[in-house]
């Protein structure tokens, strides 16, 4: 019997996966910003990184604290239209954009947490392609909707075809089990659809209780078919126009204790039982799946408020306005929860998640990252910025931010071609970075010096660029005690001793990670010529990647499986 085969997409080097290096990041103080004042409740532990945005992701994914704990993401990538963007390299064949784009998705998934979702805006270009590419990576039973959100308020006149009106919104959860969106307030008056009024005057409005549609059947609930006293007596039981049983809404129990709600309407066919709706039962709605510039703001818009934020600077061309990023998240999170958008652009993510008190991680590889976002944060903090949801979300200002950018590549060539540790690290950087690469939570301790990080309540990690003697591993080992366990880090050590200390592993460095990663790549942004497949002819004597065996590799998954591993 053949295999079964599986339903996917596949693009020109789809099976070129990048060995991306867990960086870690330095705070650059003099571009970080805080309020002068502290209130209760304000955030100051916000972060934005600069630099390129797949190792940036990789940096914050190997983080133990940050892995799993995003509760939405948020991200407005280059939409691929060949539209020339100043502040990107935008014109890229389909396949190279969507192999740039699964390897930030996998990662994104990871950041996630069970409760979290990720909210990707694209226009028809590519996202038919995308949607397909986020089903196998968070797969399709997590799919929640795509939304269309009108991007431009009048219509261009200049278009040979048509003109696009709107943009999509992917919506995925990392777990649709878990996910619990919040409503939207249905606002200060009820709908018109409310449209009676009780003797109190309350609004409602009515609907059937017989179950309509597809459900109305009496075999769909057997026990939901039952006689119920109409005004004048007569038992009334659930039949639809063409005189098939049906089925009433409520049960017997809940005809009895609200029957208050109840209203009898008597037509052709008899008398037929109606229940009220009202208006304050109902102040909030569900999210719809047209979102119009009316209440979300337009492309127009959004450039009309980048006016009060940069100064003497050329706006993006295709900002995003203030209310579409808080409809998200007021329907994604609450006060308090991680928000984090890796195509930070002009940094309207972190603005209006900083307004809304929610926390917030931003990556940005351009250099406005420092002409547009650096002084548009600086005015929310400063409480001066007047525009967007600054009076909807009643915000004066406060909380601050950490600005950091990229480690250098731990790695570098020595003058006899021999990879060593950079120069730059000195032994705090280095053991944060080995932390990153062995998944230890890098925390040092004022106690014992060997304890750099740990990945549990019992097992922890030493780094040093000394070597070590049998005398100093017993006397670590001897520290350790038998409940614990050390992994050691060190350029060298003496072997003969280690073998017969069974609480410590020991690892020489770099020679314990050299073959983990890509060394001394700084840039996987999407650029044409930053990617693999346009290196083949350069001179390349990096370590290599595992060969595959002709398997295939498992991040791929099944496109069209119910839901993805992990």
């Amino acid at each position: 019997m053949a295999a079964k085969t599986k339903l996917e997409l596949t693009w020109i080097g789809k099976d070129i996966r990048p060995r991306l290096e867990p960086r870690i990041l330095i705070e650059e103080p003099e571009l970080s910003y805080h309020a002068k004042a502290r209130r209760d409740g304000d955030i100051f532990d916000n972060l934005l990184i600069h630099g390129d945005n797949l190792l940036a992701l990789k940096a914050l994914e190997t983080d133990p604290a940050l892995r799993g704990k995003v509760k939405c993401i948020f991200i407005d990538p280059p939409y691929n239209t060949g539209s020339a963007f100043e502040h990107y390299d935008d014109g890229l064949e389909h396949s190279i954009w969507l192999g740039m784009m699964r390897e930030r998705l996998e990662i994104l998934r990871n950041l996630l947490s069970d409760e979290g979702s990720i909210w990707i805006t694209l226009d028809d270009n590519e996202v038919h392609y995308l949607k397909i590419v986020a089903d196998e990576v968070f797969g399709r039973r997590n799919f929640m909707s795509n939304l269309i959100w009108e991007k431009a308020d009048s219509p261009r006149m200049d278009v040979e075809f048509f003109s696009s009106r709107h943009d999509h919104m992917l919506v995925y959860s990392r777990d649709r089990s878990n996910w619990k969106l919040n409503r939207l307030s249905a606002g200060a008056e009820p709908a018109s659809h409310y449209n009676k009024t009780d003797a109190d005057g309350r609004r409602y409005y009515t609907k059937p209780l017989r179950a309509m549609g597809a459900d109305g059947t009496r075999e769909a609930r057997p026990s939901m078919y039952f006689s119920i006293k109409a005004p004048d007596g007569e038992d009334v039981f659930p039949k639809n126009p063409d005189g098939s049983d049906s089925r009433w809404r409520w049960s017997p129990k809940r005809v009895e204790e609200e029957s208050h709600r109840l209203e009898w309407v008597k037509g052709r066919n008899g008398w037929a039982p109606y229940f009220r709706i009202y208006a304050e039962d109902n102040d909030k709605r569900p999210p719809e799946t047209i979102w119009p510039h009316s209440d979300v703001g337009s492309n127009r818009t959004a450039k009309l408020e980048a006016k009060g934020y940069i100064e003497g600077v050329k706006p993006f061309d295709t900002p995003k306005p203030e209310r579409l990023i808080q409809r998200v998240l007021e329907i994604a999170t609450n006060p308090g929860d991680l928000v984090l958008d890796s195509f930070a652009g002009s940094g309207t993510t972190g603005a209006v998640a900083h307004k809304m008190g929610r926390r917030w991680i931003m990556v940005e590889l351009g250099d406005h990252a420092k002409t547009h976002i650096v002084p548009r944060l600086q005015k929310v903090i400063d409480g001066t910025d007047k525009g967007g949801v600054t009076e909807a979300a009643d915000w004066k200002g406060g909380g601050g931010y950490r600005f950091a950018r990229l480690a250098p590549s731990l790695l570098e060539k020595d003058a006899w071609g021999n990879w060593v540790i950079r120069k730059e690290y000195n032994p705090a950087m280095l053991a944060e970075a080995m932390c990153k690469h062995f998944n230890y939570t890098y925390a040092p301790s004022t106690e014992h010096f060997w304890m750099h990080g740990h990945s549990s309540e019992t097992s922890y990690i030493y780094v040093t660029t000394n070597s070590l003697t049998g005398e100093q591993l017993r006397a670590l080992s001897e520290e350790v005690g038998e409940h614990r366990s050390l992994l050691i880090c060190c350029k060298a050590f003496e072997e003969q001793s280690a073998r017969a200390l069974g609480n410590l592993t020991i690892r020489k460095i770099p020679g314990a990670v050299l073959d983990r990663c890509e060394w001394g790549k700084d840039d996987y942004s999407l650029k044409i010529e930053s990617l693999p497949m346009m290196q083949e002819d350069e001179e390349d004597d990096l370590p290599l990647a595992p060969k595959r065996n002709g398997k295939k590799d498992a991040a791929t998954g099944d496109l069209f499986a119910d839901e993805a591993e992990g």
